[in-house]
């Protein structure tokens, strides 16, 4: 899991300005010379392996070499040459980007002063090849921050990701009504739940076992039920209501999804509550964590990563990133069975991490 910057690089002063950035495919795909009316420009391309990505406005071609990127950048490609292509190629929803980007401008010199200032400060205070080697750092690092916490020294698997971490005592104690359903759930209202797809291929096949000690049920019906709330709330994007779970979820619930699994944005002029990609990230670890205290700690991923709806490369590099051990397992009765299941296990001692040394080349539209 990446991170990705973008290095705009002034010709005049030689400084280079760094802002944090996302990756976006455009289409078309643009390649050679002769393109946005000026035959001299070219659009090689976005590559990003992991790190550092620059984007070097200028008006020359510029080769420029990133530790850790196996080929180089060529980019010659102006903010307004991108802009004209926006205008004559770019879909209506970049467009209205486009003009509201337009709109909310801020001038130039008040921009690039400040930014400028901000970066010459740090830069004097650490030094560009330190700056390099912080932004470089490995994947497992960069995605740690949307792990549950981790007790490295625990003494058994369950103490590794602690149960308190996922669910406190009160919001444990709220899940007792909503999880009733589950709990009191019949043979007969589990072929419905799953004819229906009510709920998530891993919760309707863990509710077919659910102990017979009452005092387990429970428990283990809560889990189930705050799990398949996890993966229901990551499919939303943009958190318009007040309680999007709907009035069946506790208050002490919503706040904690609410809290914990969304990213504040500005948009129309209000503070939006957003479901990014990284807090994507961040509820597939915990529902990982969850599966695991449910299943002995030992989970089908396969199963969860067709419930989050992920690719499975996203879902392993967060599984290694949890110091899961990954194997091969043959997938439950039902569950797409066609293909490879993969199995992770939670076990002591713990796996060392380790930084990945070839990153997976992104696919050329």
């Amino acid at each position: 899991l990446p991170r990705y910057f973008v290095g705009v690089l002034d010709k005049d002063s030689g400084q280079m300005e760094v802002y944090n950035a996302e990756i976006f495919n455009m289409q078309p795909l643009l390649s050679g010379p002769g393109y946005c009316g000026n035959p001299s420009v070219t659009l090689v391309g976005f590559i990003a392996k992991i790190g550092l990505l620059f984007l070097f406005c200028s008006s020359f071609p510029l080769r420029c070499k990133v530790s850790s990127v196996q080929q180089c950048v060529l980019i010659c490609f102006s903010l307004a040459q991108m802009d004209l292509c926006i205008e004559a190629f770019g879909t209506s929803k970049q467009k209205r980007a486009l003009n509201s980007r337009r709109m909310n401008a801020v001038g130039n010199d008040i921009l690039n002063t400040a930014v400028t200032k901000a970066a010459a400060n740090i830069i004097d205070a650490k030094g560009v090849t330190a700056l390099i080697q912080d932004v470089a750092q490995d994947d497992v690092q960069n995605i740690s921050v949307f792990l549950p916490p981790c007790n490295e020294d625990a003494d058994k698997p369950e103490n590794v990701y602690k149960f308190e971490d996922i669910l406190s005592p009160a919001e444990y104690e709220a899940l007792r009504v909503p999880a009733a359903v589950f709990v009191n759930v019949t043979p007969e209202e589990i072929t419905k739940k799953t004819e229906d797809k009510s709920h998530c291929s891993f919760v309707l096949e863990e509710l077919k076992f659910l102990p017979a000690d009452e005092k387990r049920r429970d428990h283990k019906a809560r889990c189930l039920w705050f799990l398949d709330t996890l993966i229901k709330f990551s499919y939303l994007k943009v958190i318009k209501k007040k309680h999007p779970m709907g009035p069946e979820c506790p208050h002490i619930i919503s706040r904690k999804l609410m809290k914990n699994f969304t990213s504040l944005t500005y948009n129309n002029g209000s503070v939006q509550n957003l479901i990014s990609a990284s807090m994507k990230t961040k509820i597939t670890a915990y529902v990982i964590a969850l599966a695991l205290h449910i299943n002995n700690f030992q989970t089908d991923l396969t199963v969860l990563q067709n419930d989050m709806k992920l690719q499975e490369s996203r879902m392993m590099d967060i599984a290694k990133a949890m110091r899961l051990k990954v194997s091969k397992a043959k997938g439950l009765p039902g569950l797409e069975n066609d293909q490879n299941h993969k199995l992770g296990t939670l076990s002591l001692p713990l796996p060392v991490q380790k930084a990945s040394g070839n990153q997976r080349k992104r696919k050329k539209m």
